[in-house]
């Protein structure tokens, strides 16, 4: 084990509502609804941050920095598994007929997350792995906060100062808050409304190449998780390491973070052409128009590995019977599918 100090995320992912929910409530089918939303939180969690330990209704989790190079992947990890949360509490309230107060009280359970930065060292007593820092004392105090009392929100992830500065993303819309605990000193927090997030996000129109629509497919299976591979495919350091371009420089970020509307100048050769996003569903698919050419990833998890289906097609004003050959041709030349062999290689090699 490491004894070193470390730096990196520390993340709690607490479920909100769940005390007054299970006062009342029928204690079996209660810690039946807990240990799906915990496995559900936990399998999310699991492919960039490591399991400290349960906490009750609470995932404790980390991560150091070394893991984490693109760390905008983080914040899409926490909306992502909100999104699943919300997904799965709704899906269990429909399946369920029982009409015992803890099934019916489903709706009322909701996620919040704090995030932060700092230092911490893995002690372990009697084969138990713990984290011991002050940074980590100051997580957990951060469950305790104001947010919900100033906005009414019992959805959200509460990113310290520390914790934001290090993500590098300029969210706006966030709520701005000191928080104060004896022996810590004040703490500047900024809070995301995670409902507002998954109304957006749903309501979002979506935009997707699909198989019968492609000139140009190529299909690679990945010995990886989803998240791994999508931070290979987005992080501009690790696309240039396989993607054949010189040069990816960021432009526009809506919002001050990566979705619909962001744009990268980018060169390839003599050639440099915008590569505006479309359509942004972390860690399941997105949309890029690159000059001539829209393309669209999905990536599919089964069990170890996942399976990632990229579509090509030309904006070209020509016939398909047309567009399709000219793809094959134009894409042999570029040595394309290559590309694909080197990011599946240096994913396996990771």
């Amino acid at each position: 084990m490491n004894n070193e100090t470390q730096h990196g995320y520390l993340v709690l992912a607490d479920i909100s509502g769940y005390t007054s929910y299970l006062a009342g409530t029928e204690l079996t089918h209660a810690r039946d609804i807990l240990t799906e939303l915990l496995e559900l939180i936990i399998q999310r969690f699991k492919p960039l941050l490591n399991i400290v330990k349960l906490e009750g209704d609470a995932v404790f989790a980390h991560a150091p920095k070394t893991k984490i190079l693109r760390d905008e992947t983080l914040l899409e990890m926490m909306e992502s598994t909100y999104l699943a949360f919300r997904d799965r509490v709704e899906g269990i309230r429909r399946r369920t007929t029982c009409q015992c107060n803890a099934c019916k009280q489903i709706p009322t359970l909701d996620l919040k997350f704090i995030a932060h930065f700092g230092e911490y060292v893995l002690q372990n007593v009697s084969g138990i792995t713990e984290l011991v820092g002050s940074d980590v004392n100051l997580v957990h105090r951060l469950l305790k906060n104001h947010v919900a009392e100033a906005t009414g929100w019992k959805a959200y992830i509460l990113f310290t100062d520390v914790g934001l500065t290090q993500l590098n993303v300029k969210l706006e819309n966030l709520h701005e808050q000191v928080e104060g605990y004896e022996h810590l000193g004040e703490v500047k927090t900024y809070s995301l409304n995670l409902r507002a997030r998954y109304q957006e996000l749903i309501e979002a129109r979506r935009v997707f190449i699909s198989s019968e629509e492609a000139d140009f497919i190529i299909t690679r299976t990945v010995p990886a998780s989803p998240i791994v591979i999508w931070e290979w495919m987005n992080d501009i350091q690790k696309r240039l390491q396989w993607e054949g371009l010189n040069e990816i420089r960021p432009l526009i970020r809506p919002g001050g973070r990566t979705g619909a509307g962001a744009q990268n100048h980018c060169a390839h050769g003599k050639n440099t052409f915008v590569e505006t996003v479309l359509d942004w569903r972390p860690f399941e698919s997105y949309t890029t128009d690159a000059s001539m050419v829209i393309m669209s990833c999905r990536l599919e998890e089964h069990s170890d590995e996942t399976q990632m289906n990229v579509y090509f097609k030309l904006k070209m004003p020509l016939p398909r019977w047309l567009t399709r050959p000219l793809a094959r041709f134009m894409f042999k030349q570029m040595k394309l599918e290559e590309y694909y062999d080197t990011l599946v290689r240096l994913i396996a090699e990771e």
